[in-house]
């Protein structure tokens, strides 16, 4: 019997459906750690894998709708095109992992930290994101409408082309990272610091829509109206 402190590490298994549910009513996931496992393709709906550790395991197209992942780790882990819709990742942990394409509509990511990971192309509608943390990651193309990150510090975050509709940035200190040719309808930006992040894209218009007491540098400001055809010296 495992203590509530030790784990127990699988190594190198390809799961179908049926040995990972037989599995998982042998053993609790709690304190299990996946290592170089596959579980593409999978459909695990509704599967209990709370406070298990997934390292290097791939995840291809697998399905995890309305999985509870609560307190999960994962760890250089490839989850292309996964599905997480509805799915409960409360305290998760995802770091330096390829998520390129995911599905997080309505699920439940409070206080889930994101560390240096792919997400070009995922999608966040819905999904209830209070306390949630990206880190030194790649959110191109990316659909965070209504996110909020107001008064947070955004380490390296590219967010070009993502959809930022109606997002809160009041406050939030952009260090480095990337808004080009995001879009910023009803996004919020009052006091933000943009002074380090690539607005390139961006037009006078756009700046006076959106970025109404910002605070951007002088680099970018002649960048900007350099697209006016005017010089600044």
């Amino acid at each position: 019997m495992k203590t509530a402190s030790s784990t127990q590490a699988i190594v190198n298994q390809i799961f179908d459906q049926d040995s990972l549910t037989e599995f998982l009513k042998q053993e609790t996931a709690h304190g299990l750690s996946f290592e170089q496992c596959a579980f593409d393709g999978l459909n695990l709906y509704r599967l209990n894998m709370q406070g298990a550790q997934f390292v290097e395991c791939s995840f291809a197209d697998t399905c995890f709708e309305s999985c509870q992942l609560a307190e999960t780790r994962w760890l250089h882990c490839k989850a292309g095109r996964a599905d997480f819709r509805l799915a409960n990742l409360t305290d998760a942990l995802l770091c330096q992992s390829d998520l390129n394409n995911t599905n997080w509509e309505l699920a439940k990511l409070a206080s889930v930290r994101f560390l240096e990971v792919k997400l070009t192309g995922a999608r966040f509608r819905g999904a209830e994101t209070l306390g949630i943390e990206f880190h030194e990651s790649l959110l191109i193309g990316a659909d965070l409408r209504g996110m909020s990150f107001r008064k947070k510090t955004l380490e390296g975050l590219n967010f070009s082309d993502a959809d930022l509709a109606g997002c809160d940035f009041r406050d939030a200190v952009f260090n480095k990272g990337s808004l080009r040719e995001a879009h910023l309808k009803n996004a919020r930006f009052d006091g933000a610091d943009l002074r380090s992040v690539d607005l390139q894209g961006l037009t006078i218009a756009s700046v006076s829509q959106h970025f109404k007491g910002c605070l951007i540098s002088h680099e970018q400001a002649a960048e900007l109206v350099g697209g006016l055809g005017v010089r600044v010296v």
